[in-house]
This record gives structure tokens, C-alpha cells and sequence, in this order.
């Protein structure tokens, strides 16, 4: 699999967005105070990739995550959908924003259950991800023939070729 990097911004935004878009859950990684990482289940809010390159989280404002990323803004947000070998890991900085209107641009019943005081639950944290760095892997061929190409590479030594499409998209 061969790696190509995506620079244009307009590329990377289509690309990533692509991608992640029909992923319903998101693994969102921080960093804990004894330094461990930490990784938990979340929704990305977002219908779009905005054009600040943000992505958006409904958080507990008492929960770990928050606390995390309010010692160490650096996170990781990875998505994966094994139906089509789809995979992208995400790089950014976090941070909680105080803006009711973008809550209410956000928000869902989904996010009700979830906030049952709605856009003005004081344990609603909103979170914005901008985004820095982003790596995909995106399986191209079907199954079978990515499973005819290994069984050949087995054979002959060689590692398999044109099983998919790896890129590193560069935000900022």
C-alpha cells in the first residue's frame, strides 16, 4: 500500500469528511494525569466538516474526558467502518467552547438523552477537535480479491500490492 500525503485544503476536507462522515461513533482518545492514554466512545455532532476544520463533541462537563483535555488538549479521534475497510485516525487539539448558538446548531434528540436539560444543562460541555493531521487507510479492492492477492503474495514471497489507499491529509 502505497502513501500519499493531501495538502490542498479543499482535498482534504472532501476526503476526510468522505470518510467519516456515515461513522456514527467516534473512539476519542486523551491523555490521563498519570500520562496513560484513554480512550471512550463518542458521537461527532457535525452533519459537515466545517470549514475551520473542527469537529464537534457533546461532552459530561464532570467527566474524565473534559478534565483530560483541559490538562493536555492533545487527542486522537479514530474512526472505523469494518463493512468497507475503512479506517482514519484523527489528530487535534481540544478545547471547551462556550457558544450556545453552535450547541444549538448541533444539538439532536440523540444528545437529549444524553443532556435531558437540553443546549442549558450545566453538564453539557461543548468540544471542539481542530483538526491538525488525519491518516486513512481505505480498502479499494473487494474482499476476495484482496484475500487472491495475499494468497499470492504468500506464494511468491512477495508483499501484496494495490490492496487499497493509505494517505496523510495535512489540515493546517
Amino acid at each position: 500500500m502505497t502513501t500519499t500525503t493531501i495538502t490542498d485544503p479543499i482535498l482534504a476536507h472532501s476526503t476526510l469528511w468522505s470518510l467519516i462522515k456515515d461513522i456514527r461513533f467516534a473512539m476519542f482518545t486523551t491523555r490521563q494525569a498519570n500520562g496513560q492514554l484513554h480512550s471512550r466512545p463518542m458521537t461527532t455532532q457535525n452533519s459537515s466538516l466545517d470549514e475551520d476544520s473542527n469537529l464537534w463533541f457533546f461532552m459530561s462537563r464532570g467527566g474524565d474526558p473534559v478534565a483530560d483535555l483541559s490538562a493536555e488538549p492533545s487527542v486522537n479521534v479514530s474512526y472505523a467502518d469494518p463493512d468497507r475497510d475503512s479506517y482514519v485516525s484523527v489528530s487535534g487539539t481540544a478545547s471547551v467552547v462556550e457558544d450556545t448558538a453552535k450547541k444549538q446548531q448541533l444539538w439532536t434528540k440523540l444528545a437529549e438523552a444524553w443532556f435531558p436539560g437540553g443546549i442549558g444543562d450545566p453538564d453539557l460541555a461543548l468540544v471542539r477537535v481542530r483538526i491538525v493531521h488525519a491518516n486513512y487507510w481505505d480498502m479499494k479492492q473487494s474482499k476476495i480479491v484482496r484475500l487472491y492477492q495475499m494468497a499470492k503474495a504468500a506464494l511468491n514471497g512477495k508483499p501484496p500490492t494495490g490492496l487499497g489507499e493509505h494517505a496523510e491529509i495535512h489540515i493546517n
